[in-house]
């Protein structure tokens, strides 16, 4: 969250802040019905963090390397470091990465290099509240630490560029087979967008839109084993096969500031996560056909033509349709809702005008 939100959430006006908090936390019932955990399976609170320099944690991500912990890092305003979290939800260490600027650090990936095997960690330097206020964005690799003590890790930076303009951006991910990374925007009319299948370090990389994603998009993850994925939204979850391919809504907790999701290492749940100090993770099931669904051999996820909307695949819904019929664009937030933040974004305008004028 940048200054500019900051100031609209001292109004009460950014979305996610109290005007999300007032409204319904199962919004996307109502629109379209979301798949329900197996077998009386429920959410759970996981943990809560403890450690009060975890404020606003933006991202997540589960260990490939220690089984039971989590990486979380905060949003911006922090340096560039992370957090690795033990289940119950003690700073196990804290690990600085360098050659990196935390700009405004929004989401973060855990996967395997396919091409050594390693375990590494992405960081999306990718927040921009001004849609292009930014050159460039940065997203850093780093190798996972192998041991749980505080140190500084080296960072590779890659910088990217948008085909189509500038973005605010909260969502990362990386196909576990391909290596390949996605970045997810955060819009009224979000999209998802592909990197170039080799990274270059001494190039700027161009993301170029291979999809829609739901309306404010906050995070996303890919399963384990690539044959899915999940991008969330302060509301709901939504799991695609492919982008524009939605296989399934899954509901949420109610959360103040929903930021953050990912899967568990098995691939049969959800995490998720909120800003806020101590702020909690909560696991959610997913159904079993979706479970199921998981367990599929990985394929990488389609390209379509540059630009252009993903084509249906037969007996599978396509995520605009789907929100089309549902009268919102699969955002898993009604129509009406929409309206109202429209409004208050319009409202926000002039509260920022004014109070331009006053400190001039």
């Amino acid at each position: 969250m940048g200054a500019v939100a900051r100031i609209l959430t001292a109004a009460g006006l950014v979305l996610g802040g109290p005007l999300a908090a007032a409204a319904p936390a199962r919004a996307d019932q109502s629109v379209v019905t979301a798949a329900k955990p197996r077998g009386g399976d429920k959410e759970r609170l996981l943990f809560r963090f403890k450690d009060p320099r975890i404020d606003e944690s933006s991202g997540l991500a589960v260990s490939r390397l220690h089984k039971g912990v989590v990486y979380t890092h905060n949003d911006s305003g922090a340096g560039p470091q992370f957090y690795a979290v033990g289940p119950d939800g003690a700073t196990l260490a804290t690990f600085t990465v360098a050659g990196a600027q935390a700009r405004d650090w929004e989401a973060m990936a855990a996967s395997v290099d396919p091409s050594t095997g390693q375990s590494v960690l992405w960081f999306a330097d990718i927040g921009d509240n001004l849609n292009g206020a930014w050159p460039d964005y940065s997203i850093y690799k780093v190798a996972e630490p192998t041991t749980l003590r505080d140190s500084t890790l080296q960072a590779t930076r890659y910088r990217f560029r948008y085909k189509d303009g500038g973005r605010n951006a909260e969502g990362i991910m990386v196909h576990p087979t391909t290596g390949r990374l996605y970045v997810v925007s955060k819009e009224f009319s979000g999209s998802v967008y592909e990197a170039p299948a080799k990274l270059r370090t001494d190039k700027i990389n161009i993301l170029r839109r291979v999809g829609d994603a739901p309306i404010m998009a906050t995070d996303a993850a890919y399963a384990p084993d690539g044959s899915s994925f999940v991008i969330r939204t302060y509301f709901s979850a939504s799991l695609y096969r492919a982008p524009g391919e939605l296989i399934s809504k899954v509901t949420m907790p109610a959360l103040e500031q929903a930021e953050s999701i990912t899967y568990t290492a098995d691939g049969k749940s959800l995490l998720t996560g909120s800003e806020g100090l101590h702020s909690p993770v909560y696991q959610v099931p997913l159904p079993a056909a979706v479970a199921a669904s998981g367990g599929a051999t990985a394929t990488p996820a389609p390209t379509p033509s540059h630009g252009a909307r993903p084509s249906r695949v037969s007996g599978v819904p396509d995520a605009s349709a789907s929100g089309a019929a549902a009268g919102d664009k699969d955002g898993g937030v009604p129509a009406g809702l929409i309206a109202l933040w429209v409004g208050v974004a319009l409202g926000a305008t002039g509260i920022i005008a004014a109070i331009a004028r006053r400190a001039g």
